[in-house]
Order: C-alpha cells, then sequence, then structure tokens
C-alpha cells in the first residue's frame, strides 16, 4: 500500500493542490497530514483526495472546531498525537516532535511521523523516522512530500 506522507502546508493552496494530484496519480490509499494546515479554507483542496486523511493539529491550526467541521467528510483531525495500526503494524503521528527520542528508544512503533520543524528528516530503522519536510514550501523554499510504500517501507521524498 502506497501512503501519503504530508506537513505544514501552512495555507500554501497551489503546493496543497499539487501535493493532492500527486497523490491521487500516485493511487495513495492512505494520507497523512503532520499539523499546520492553518485555515479551514485549505479543505477546499484537499477534498479532492482519492484517498482519506488522518491529520493532526499543529501550533497554528487556530481554529481547531471549524477545521474539524470542513475536514469531517475528507479524513479525522485529532489533537495533536494519534496511534494506530496498519497492517499490524503500530504507526503514531503526532506535529511537535516533543517526546521523538523517547518513542525511538522505546521501539514501540514501526513508525513515527511529525512536523513542525519543517526540515526533512528521514531515519530507516525502527522506528522509521518522517519529517516529510514543508509541503507549503514558505521557510526553507522547498515544498516537499513523502510517499511511503507500506510493504517494504521504503520512504521516497518528493519536490513538490
Amino acid at each position: 500500500m502506497k501512503v501519503g506522507i504530508m506537513a505544514d502546508s501552512h495555507d500554501n493552496m497551489p503546493m496543497i493542490a499539487r501535493a493532492v494530484e500527486l497523490f491521487n496519480k500516485e493511487k495513495v490509499k492512505l494520507v497523512l497530514h503532520a499539523g499546520d494546515f492553518i485555515s479551514p479554507i485549505t479543505a477546499n483542496e484537499f477534498k479532492k483526495l482519492k484517498a482519506p486523511l488522518i491529520g493532526i493539529f499543529g501550533n497554528n491550526d487556530g481554529d481547531r472546531l471549524y477545521l474539524t467541521e470542513c475536514f469531517r467528510d475528507i479524513g479525522e483531525l485529532y489533537p495533536d498525537f494519534h496511534e494506530f495500526e496498519i497492517d499490524s503494524d503500530r504507526w503514531v503521528i503526532m506535529h511537535e516532535p516533543k517526546f521523538i527520542d523517547a518513542l525511538i528508544k522505546s521501539q514501540h512503533y514501526d513508525l513515527v511521523v511529525y512536523g513542525h520543524t519543517h526540515n526533512i528528516d528521514i531515519r530507516e530503522g525502527k522506528p522509521l523516522i518522517i519529517n516529510p519536510g514543508e509541503c507549503g514550501g514558505w521557510l526553507t523554499g522547498r515544498a516537499t512530500v513523502v510517499i511511503l510504500d507500506t510493504e517494504t517501507m521504503q520512504p521516497r521524498l518528493i519536490d513538490l
């Protein structure tokens, strides 16, 4: 299965549209967003996804109630930390990497996804760590996402 991974889209509608188009073209079965959507208006682009979305609120996501309402038919949004299983692998997604070292040390998860820093961080091993960088591209000038093949657990970084 292919999973699209993104973070820190920060209202950059053209880059969100590119990410959605890419994920649809690649036929991903799930999209993970590690926070900082910003405005509920971004739901207009995310509605075009052909896969469900699991997202986490980031530190800049102000109107969480309305974001939740706008994303209701797109997927699920969680406060700041969400753990779940895919193909019997344990995954966790969060915005800020507050507990990243403890999560790595615990060996409890197979995949840890985070955002917030806007910096790409892909570390293979157990757990596989993925920060896809920033989809918005505002801080670094580079808009990126990741597509993960869950059969091989191989991440592919893609510049938008």
